[in-house]
């Protein structure tokens, strides 16, 4: 099992930028493909970006491609989420996830474990 627990939400304007982290529990955290998603207000959780458990492999929304940057630091435990041009409709509740595969493994679907969230808010 791995625990999630993400940071760096926050308040800001449009066209800042935020950068999230995910910290994760336990020694394997190298055996986990990892992925960011979003939820809005009313809306359905959707995908935002993953990355393969060796980081090589990447995959974006395209509503935030070249916008987003997804990576990890294996030694540190951890996955990011570099979020630049912000948009208001970028607002959400952001949740990283973990999913166990192979060394290129990548999903967008069916993550096995979930963090709390962090609030991201772009104001206008």
């Amino acid at each position: 099992q791995v625990q999630l627990v993400e940071s760096g939400g926050g308040l800001v304007q449009a066209g800042g930028s935020l950068r999230l982290s995910c910290a994760a529990s336990g020694r394997t955290f190298s055996s986990y493909a990892m992925g960011w998603f979003r939820q809005a207000p009313g809306k359905d959780r959707e995908f935002v970006a993953a990355i393969s458990r060796t980081g090589r492999t990447t995959d974006y929304a395209d509503s935030v491609k070249g916008r987003f940057t997804i990576s990890r630091d294996n030694a540190k435990n951890t996955v990011y989420l570099q979020m630049n041009s912000l948009k208001p409709e970028d607002t959400a509740v952001y949740y990283c996830a973990a999913k166990t595969g192979g060394l290129h493994f990548i999903t967008r679907r069916e993550y096995d474990y979930w963090g709390q969230g962090t609030q991201v808010t772009v104001s206008s």
